[in-house]
């Protein structure tokens, strides 16, 4: 199992420092955290597409917190299912 390390902050000047620092602390290096700094309005975002590509079954993708990964409801329970049925055993652990 490999774990990865997702970070999204909303606008280009929030900052990510937090999302990080926590993500270091479970020594998840630096290459292994993909982070967007774009809307979570929708799952389309270029890290987060490019680090779907990146895990396989059995990975792990470490987010800080559920509004982290998108800031609609329904987005997140049609992504979640997608992973957990659809891509094998990736699973989603926020903090």
């Amino acid at each position: 199992m490999t774990i990865y390390g997702y970070c999204c902050c909303s606008s280009a000047d929030q900052n990510e420092a937090r999302q990080l620092f926590a993500m270091s602390e479970l020594n998840i290096p630096a290459e292994r955290i993909y982070t967007d700094k774009v809307s979570g309005k929708d799952f389309e975002r270029s890290s987060f597409q490019a680090l779907l590509e990146k895990v396989e079954p059995g990975d792990l993708i470490w987010v800080l917190s559920i509004d982290h990964l998108g800031r609609n409801y329904n987005e997140i329970l049609h992504f979640w299912r997608i992973i957990i049925k659809g891509r094998g055993d990736q699973m989603i652990f926020c903090k």
